[in-house]
Protein backbone atom coordinates (compact mmCIF):
# COMPACT_ATOMS: atom_id res chain seq x y z
CA UNK A 1 0.00 0.00 0.00
CA UNK A 2 1.55 3.32 -1.10
CA UNK A 3 2.47 5.77 1.58
CA UNK A 4 0.19 8.82 1.81
CA UNK A 5 1.87 12.21 1.38
CA UNK A 6 1.36 14.61 4.26
CA UNK A 7 -1.41 17.14 3.64
CA UNK A 8 0.92 20.16 3.83
CA UNK A 9 3.18 18.56 1.21
CA UNK A 10 0.26 18.01 -1.16
CA UNK A 11 -0.77 21.66 -0.70
CA UNK A 12 2.73 22.81 -1.66
CA UNK A 13 2.62 20.70 -4.83
CA UNK A 14 -0.79 22.12 -5.75
CA UNK A 15 0.40 25.68 -5.17
CA UNK A 16 3.50 25.04 -7.28
CA UNK A 17 1.41 23.60 -10.12
CA UNK A 18 -0.91 26.60 -10.03
CA UNK A 19 2.06 28.94 -10.15
CA UNK A 20 3.52 27.20 -13.18
CA UNK A 21 0.16 27.24 -14.95
CA UNK A 22 -0.33 30.94 -14.20
CA UNK A 23 3.11 31.81 -15.50
CA UNK A 24 2.49 29.81 -18.66
CA UNK A 25 -0.81 31.61 -19.13
CA UNK A 26 0.85 34.99 -18.78
CA UNK A 27 3.44 34.06 -21.39
CA UNK A 28 0.68 32.90 -23.73
CA UNK A 29 -1.26 36.13 -23.18
CA UNK A 30 1.80 38.22 -23.79
CA UNK A 31 2.64 36.35 -26.99
CA UNK A 32 -0.97 36.35 -28.14
CA UNK A 33 -1.27 40.05 -27.47
CA UNK A 34 1.72 40.76 -29.66
CA UNK A 35 0.20 38.74 -32.48
CA UNK A 36 -3.23 40.29 -32.01
CA UNK A 37 -1.92 43.84 -32.37
CA UNK A 38 0.51 43.86 -35.30
CA UNK A 39 2.05 47.09 -36.54
CA UNK A 40 -0.66 48.87 -38.56
CA UNK A 41 -0.06 48.91 -42.31
CA UNK A 42 0.24 52.25 -44.03
CA UNK A 43 -3.01 53.34 -45.68
CA UNK A 44 -3.07 52.92 -49.43
CA UNK A 45 -2.56 56.11 -51.41
CA UNK A 46 -5.37 57.75 -53.32
CA UNK A 47 -5.01 57.25 -57.06
CA UNK A 48 -5.90 60.27 -59.18
CA UNK A 49 -6.41 59.57 -62.89
CA UNK A 50 -6.06 62.36 -65.45
CA UNK A 51 -7.30 61.72 -68.99
CA UNK A 52 -5.91 63.34 -72.09
CA UNK A 53 -7.18 64.76 -75.35
CA UNK A 54 -9.91 63.11 -77.43
CA UNK A 55 -11.09 61.19 -74.36
CA UNK A 56 -13.06 61.74 -71.18
CA UNK A 57 -13.24 60.33 -67.65
CA UNK A 58 -15.02 57.19 -68.85
CA UNK A 59 -11.84 56.10 -70.62
CA UNK A 60 -10.56 55.02 -67.20
CA UNK A 61 -13.60 52.86 -66.33
CA UNK A 62 -11.80 49.52 -66.69
CA UNK A 63 -8.96 50.72 -64.47
CA UNK A 64 -11.13 52.40 -61.83
CA UNK A 65 -13.11 49.24 -61.06
CA UNK A 66 -9.98 47.14 -60.68
CA UNK A 67 -8.26 49.65 -58.41
CA UNK A 68 -11.36 49.97 -56.24
CA UNK A 69 -11.64 46.18 -55.96
CA UNK A 70 -8.06 46.16 -54.72
CA UNK A 71 -8.85 48.65 -51.97
CA UNK A 72 -7.74 51.94 -53.50
CA UNK A 73 -9.59 55.23 -53.30
CA UNK A 74 -9.81 56.57 -56.85
CA UNK A 75 -10.57 60.03 -58.19
CA UNK A 76 -10.88 60.79 -61.89
CA UNK A 77 -10.05 64.38 -62.81
CA UNK A 78 -12.23 65.88 -65.58
CA UNK A 79 -9.51 67.52 -67.67
CA UNK A 80 -10.96 70.67 -69.28
CA UNK A 81 -8.68 70.41 -72.36
CA UNK A 82 -8.68 74.20 -72.79
CA UNK A 83 -5.08 75.24 -72.11
CA UNK A 84 -2.13 73.61 -70.39
CA UNK A 85 -1.78 76.55 -68.01
CA UNK A 86 -5.43 76.53 -66.96
CA UNK A 87 -5.79 72.75 -66.91
CA UNK A 88 -2.74 72.39 -64.66
CA UNK A 89 -3.96 75.19 -62.37
CA UNK A 90 -7.33 73.48 -62.01
CA UNK A 91 -5.72 70.12 -61.21
CA UNK A 92 -3.42 71.81 -58.69
CA UNK A 93 -6.46 73.12 -56.79
CA UNK A 94 -8.29 69.79 -57.19
CA UNK A 95 -5.43 67.94 -55.50
CA UNK A 96 -5.55 70.18 -52.42
CA UNK A 97 -8.90 68.59 -51.49
CA UNK A 98 -7.27 65.14 -51.15
CA UNK A 99 -5.57 64.27 -47.87
CA UNK A 100 -2.76 61.76 -47.55
CA UNK A 101 -0.43 60.29 -50.17
CA UNK A 102 -1.38 60.47 -53.85
CA UNK A 103 -0.34 58.49 -56.89
CA UNK A 104 -0.98 60.84 -59.81
CA UNK A 105 -1.56 59.20 -63.19
CA UNK A 106 -1.69 60.95 -66.55
CA UNK A 107 -2.56 59.63 -70.00
CA UNK A 108 -1.47 61.35 -73.22
CA UNK A 109 -1.90 65.14 -72.83
CA UNK A 110 -2.85 64.41 -69.21
CA UNK A 111 0.83 63.63 -68.65
CA UNK A 112 1.73 67.25 -69.40
CA UNK A 113 -1.01 68.39 -67.02
CA UNK A 114 0.27 66.29 -64.08
CA UNK A 115 3.85 67.33 -64.85
CA UNK A 116 2.99 70.99 -64.24
CA UNK A 117 0.33 70.53 -61.55
CA UNK A 118 2.19 68.30 -59.09
CA UNK A 119 5.28 70.47 -58.66
CA UNK A 120 5.53 71.52 -55.03
CA UNK A 121 2.70 69.26 -53.81
CA UNK A 122 4.16 67.19 -50.96
CA UNK A 123 1.26 64.72 -51.01
CA UNK A 124 2.02 63.50 -54.53
CA UNK A 125 4.42 60.62 -53.96
CA UNK A 126 4.53 59.00 -57.40
CA UNK A 127 3.81 60.10 -60.96
CA UNK A 128 2.66 57.51 -63.49
CA UNK A 129 2.73 58.25 -67.21
CA UNK A 130 0.55 56.05 -69.43
CA UNK A 131 1.47 56.63 -73.11
CA UNK A 132 1.82 60.22 -71.97
CA UNK A 133 3.71 63.43 -72.48
CA UNK A 134 6.32 64.15 -69.82
CA UNK A 135 7.69 67.52 -70.93
CA UNK A 136 10.74 69.23 -69.56
CA UNK A 137 10.65 72.92 -68.72
CA UNK A 138 9.98 74.99 -71.84
CA UNK A 139 8.76 72.07 -73.96
CA UNK A 140 5.30 71.90 -75.52
CA UNK A 141 3.32 68.78 -76.31
CA UNK A 142 3.47 69.35 -80.07
CA UNK A 143 7.28 69.23 -79.88
CA UNK A 144 7.34 65.79 -78.29
CA UNK A 145 5.21 63.56 -80.52
CA UNK A 146 8.12 62.43 -82.69
CA UNK A 147 8.59 62.53 -86.44
CA UNK A 148 6.75 59.25 -87.08
CA UNK A 149 3.60 60.20 -85.15
CA UNK A 150 0.35 60.22 -87.07
CA UNK A 151 -0.31 63.73 -85.73
CA UNK A 152 3.01 64.99 -87.16
CA UNK A 153 1.52 64.94 -90.66
CA UNK A 154 2.62 68.13 -92.47
CA UNK A 155 -1.00 68.55 -93.59
CA UNK A 156 -3.00 68.66 -90.33
CA UNK A 157 -6.28 68.53 -92.24
CA UNK A 158 -5.44 64.89 -92.95
CA UNK A 159 -5.58 64.22 -89.19
CA UNK A 160 -7.95 66.76 -87.62
CA UNK A 161 -11.13 68.63 -88.21
CA UNK A 162 -11.02 72.21 -86.90
CA UNK A 163 -14.08 73.70 -85.18
CA UNK A 164 -14.68 76.48 -85.96
CA UNK A 165 -12.36 76.36 -88.92
CA UNK A 166 -11.81 80.13 -88.93
CA UNK A 167 -10.84 80.43 -85.24
CA UNK A 168 -7.20 81.19 -84.31
CA UNK A 169 -7.60 78.63 -81.50
CA UNK A 170 -10.00 76.01 -82.84
CA UNK A 171 -11.05 72.79 -81.18
CA UNK A 172 -9.26 69.80 -82.68
CA UNK A 173 -11.17 66.59 -83.40
CA UNK A 174 -9.36 63.52 -84.72
CA UNK A 175 -10.90 62.40 -88.00
CA UNK A 176 -12.88 59.17 -87.47
CA UNK A 177 -10.80 57.20 -89.97
CA UNK A 178 -7.57 58.28 -88.26
CA UNK A 179 -9.02 57.51 -84.84
CA UNK A 180 -9.81 53.94 -85.87
CA UNK A 181 -6.52 53.26 -87.66
CA UNK A 182 -4.05 55.13 -85.45
CA UNK A 183 -5.51 56.03 -82.03
CA UNK A 184 -7.49 52.90 -81.19
CA UNK A 185 -5.56 50.54 -83.46
CA UNK A 186 -5.73 47.58 -81.04
CA UNK A 187 -9.47 47.82 -80.42
CA UNK A 188 -12.31 46.30 -82.46
CA UNK A 189 -13.28 48.69 -85.26
CA UNK A 190 -16.83 48.97 -83.97
CA UNK A 191 -15.64 50.06 -80.52
CA UNK A 192 -13.09 52.43 -82.06
CA UNK A 193 -15.80 54.12 -84.13
CA UNK A 194 -17.87 54.72 -81.00
CA UNK A 195 -14.86 56.28 -79.26
CA UNK A 196 -14.24 58.47 -82.30
CA UNK A 197 -17.83 59.68 -82.27
CA UNK A 198 -17.76 60.48 -78.53
CA UNK A 199 -14.28 62.06 -78.36
CA UNK A 200 -13.82 65.34 -76.51
CA UNK A 201 -11.82 67.90 -78.47
CA UNK A 202 -8.81 69.84 -77.25
CA UNK A 203 -8.14 73.52 -77.93
CA UNK A 204 -5.23 73.79 -80.37
CA UNK A 205 -3.27 76.22 -78.20
CA UNK A 206 -3.12 73.66 -75.36
CA UNK A 207 -0.71 71.62 -77.47
CA UNK A 208 1.56 74.61 -78.08
CA UNK A 209 1.98 75.88 -74.50
CA UNK A 210 5.40 75.48 -72.91
CA UNK A 211 5.58 73.44 -69.71
CA UNK A 212 6.82 74.91 -66.44
CA UNK A 213 9.10 73.28 -63.83
CA UNK A 214 8.42 69.55 -64.20
CA UNK A 215 7.25 67.60 -61.17
CA UNK A 216 9.33 64.59 -62.19
CA UNK A 217 12.46 66.44 -61.11
CA UNK A 218 11.40 66.03 -57.49
CA UNK A 219 8.85 63.18 -57.56
CA UNK A 220 9.65 59.57 -58.59
CA UNK A 221 7.91 58.44 -61.76
CA UNK A 222 6.85 55.37 -63.70
CA UNK A 223 6.27 55.26 -67.44
CA UNK A 224 4.17 52.66 -69.25
CA UNK A 225 5.17 52.54 -72.92
CA UNK A 226 2.63 51.36 -75.49
CA UNK A 227 4.73 49.57 -78.07
CA UNK A 228 2.24 49.94 -80.94
CA UNK A 229 1.20 53.52 -80.13
CA UNK A 230 0.93 55.58 -83.33
CA UNK A 231 0.15 58.90 -81.62
CA UNK A 232 3.23 58.96 -79.37
CA UNK A 233 5.50 56.32 -80.94
CA UNK A 234 7.45 54.18 -78.48
CA UNK A 235 10.78 55.84 -79.28
CA UNK A 236 9.32 59.22 -78.31
CA UNK A 237 7.88 57.76 -75.11
CA UNK A 238 11.20 56.16 -74.20
CA UNK A 239 13.04 59.43 -74.78
CA UNK A 240 10.74 61.25 -72.35
CA UNK A 241 10.97 58.43 -69.82
CA UNK A 242 14.76 58.60 -69.96
CA UNK A 243 14.77 62.35 -69.40
CA UNK A 244 12.44 61.95 -66.41
CA UNK A 245 14.45 58.97 -65.06
CA UNK A 246 11.21 56.99 -64.96
CA UNK A 247 10.85 53.31 -64.16
CA UNK A 248 9.76 51.89 -67.54
CA UNK A 249 7.15 49.20 -68.20
CA UNK A 250 6.39 48.10 -71.76
CA UNK A 251 2.95 46.90 -72.86
CA UNK A 252 1.82 45.90 -76.33
CA UNK A 253 -0.90 48.50 -76.73
CA UNK A 254 -2.14 51.38 -78.84
CA UNK A 255 -2.51 54.93 -77.55
CA UNK A 256 -5.48 53.78 -75.43
CA UNK A 257 -4.11 51.07 -73.11
CA UNK A 258 -6.48 51.98 -70.28
CA UNK A 259 -9.27 50.78 -72.61
CA UNK A 260 -7.54 47.94 -74.46
CA UNK A 261 -5.24 46.74 -71.65
CA UNK A 262 -6.83 47.86 -68.34
CA UNK A 263 -5.28 44.99 -66.36
CA UNK A 264 -1.78 45.98 -67.46
CA UNK A 265 -2.40 49.64 -66.66
CA UNK A 266 -3.75 48.70 -63.24
CA UNK A 267 -0.66 46.58 -62.55
CA UNK A 268 1.62 49.49 -63.40
CA UNK A 269 -0.27 51.88 -61.15
CA UNK A 270 -0.34 49.41 -58.27
CA UNK A 271 3.37 48.73 -58.67
CA UNK A 272 4.02 52.45 -58.35
CA UNK A 273 1.77 52.58 -55.28
CA UNK A 274 3.51 49.58 -53.72
CA UNK A 275 6.87 51.31 -54.07
CA UNK A 276 5.74 53.76 -51.38
CA UNK A 277 5.85 51.04 -48.66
Amino acid sequence: MPEKKPLHHRRRLTTLALGVATAAGLVALTTGGADAHPTPRKPKPTVVLVHGAWADSSSWDGVVGRLQSDGYEVDVFPTPLRSLTDDAAYLRVYLTAISGPIVLVGHSYGGAVITDAATGNGNVKELVYIDAFAPDEGQAVNQLVGATSVVANPDPTKVFSFVPATSPNPDLYVLPSVFVSSVANDLPARQARVLAATQRPIAADALKTASTTPAWRSIPSWYEVGTIDKVIPPEAQLAMAATAHSHVVKVRSSHLPMISQPKAVTRTIEAAAASLD
